[in-house]
């Protein structure tokens, strides 16, 4: 059995102090009224170092602006903790996503390699439910107007676009929150029915549950690509609701995915260095690594894929998108490429690095900065224009998450044996050699 050591424990609980400090910072320093906004940006021409990282605000400086630009500005900068919270809030609910999807696939697949880290994986898979209603609530919040994320929620914005007017049907709050429920209760209930099966497997004298995985597995998996393919639709591409790419679905699940993939590597190998998972060799560490790889290219290939033709068809409705973050996102932009794509790229080839422990780790860490760097792509364009930068906001954010992810993951990990010792497969996960 796992025990949560108590300095990890504590290491989880000041990360998420910090992190709520950082937040509420964030909040508080928001501005309440259009004059406040502009002594803001005013001020951020004269004092470069206060942020870590800035984007451009020339179309801002200009003294000639109209009462509706103004008011624009103001929701800008008042959405910059909301989507910094939402971001992060977000990116760790899709790296446990991405793993209930990956162990899904191993259940249904009938692998014989990967039964000695479903337990790692189940323990990952325990941060959904948090997960999911956190984002859950953001959602709801937007709905309620506490802040203008979601733009087509604004009746008034509605109201004088003919094109939102024609989406109302389908981007409309009840229905809009309706959905979500319907998605999250759809992955919590087969996380919930795998883990309660492969826990009873353990002390079964049959294989009974280890079937009732198999087709659970089986039908989540048809649920989870059309729902995942939804959700991308709904809480990350309707910030943008004026443009739609029938790529986004797959682009989203390829970042979720190695995003989840690498966060098991990183707790396996984590687990391993404490003297736990003994089964665990380098040839699980290698398959794993190998699946980094191999997601990062495909993950490279759809972002090829969705901007090259896009910009080379040059609709303007379509190539907005793009333009817009690298008008003024050029550094996250194309910085993502660097940290998702060509450094695994380097790193991973060479079989023999995928069993570098140290090596993996580090290539991991790069990865999940990059698909951080993704979804903050994704986010802040539509929400916060070009008053972008990463600041507190967006570190307490991480940090918060970033505590309450370990603090939820680990103490599942002691629910359990780390050995799932009935399954079918165990042996032969046991003396796995690539």
């Amino acid at each position: 059995m796992y025990t949560f050591s108590s300095k990890l424990r504590m290491s989880a609980i000041i990360l998420m102090i910090v992190g709520l400090l950082g937040i509420g910072y964030g909040f508080i320093s928001a501005p309440k009224t259009v004059e406040e906004a502009k002594a803001m940006v005013s001020d951020s021409h004269h004092d470069d170092s206060a942020s870590l990282v800035a984007g451009g605000h020339d179309a801002h400086s200009d003294q000639g602006h109209d009462a509706s630009h103004d008011e624009h500005l103001l929701h800008q900068l008042q959405n910059k903790p909301w989507a910094a919270f939402y971001v992060a809030a977000f990116f760790f609910m899709m790296i446990s996503l991405g793993v209930l999807a990956f162990y899904a696939i191993q259940q249904a697949a009938q692998a014989g390699w990967s039964p000695v880290l479903f337990r790692v994986m189940e323990g990952i898979t325990a941060y959904l439910l948090p997960g999911a209603a956190i984002v859950f609530v953001v959602l709801l919040l937007s709905g309620m107007h506490f802040n203008h994320l979601f733009v087509w929620m604004d009746a008034d914005v509605v109201a004088n676009d003919r094109l939102l007017q024609g989406k109302v049907g389908y981007l409309n709050v009840p229905f809009f929150l309706i959905r979500a429920a319907i998605y999250i209760l759809g992955w919590v209930a087969y996380r919930h029915f795998s883990r309660k099966f492969s826990l009873a497997q353990d002390t079964a004298e049959d294989n009974r549950y280890f079937k009732k995985n198999f087709r659970i597995a089986a039908g989540f998996l048809v649920f989870f690509l059309v729902s995942e393919s939804m959700m991308s639709w709904d809480w990350i591409m309707s910030v943008d609701p004026h443009w739609f790419s029938t790529l986004f679905g797959w682009y989203v699940f390829a970042s979720m995915f190695v995003s989840g993939i690498t966060v098991i590597a990183l707790i396996t190998i984590y687990l391993k260095s404490k003297g736990y998972l003994e089964h665990v060799n380098d040839s699980h560490i290698h398959d794993l690594a190998k699946f980094m790889f191999g997601i990062s290219i495909f993950w490279t290939y759809l972002w090829f894929s969705q901007f090259m033709l896009i910009w080379y068809s040059n609709i303007p409705e379509e190539v907005t998108y793009f333009v817009t973050r690298i008008e003024d996102y050029k550094l996250p932009f194309f910085g993502m490429l660097v940290l998702n794509f060509i450094f695994p790229l380097l790193l991973l080839m060479n079989s023999d690095y995928k069993r570098i422990n140290w090596f993996v780790v580090m290539t991991g860490i790069v990865i999940l900065i990059g698909h951080y760097v993704d979804v903050f792509n994704m986010i802040m364009p539509a929400t916060v224009g070009d008053q972008w930068f990463i600041g507190v906001a967006e570190i307490g954010s991480v940090l918060f998450f970033l505590g309450l992810f370990i603090f939820v993951v680990f103490n599942a990990l002691t629910k359990a044996p780390l050995l799932p010792k009935r399954n079918p497969f165990i042996e032969e996960s046991k003396h796995f050699h690539y």
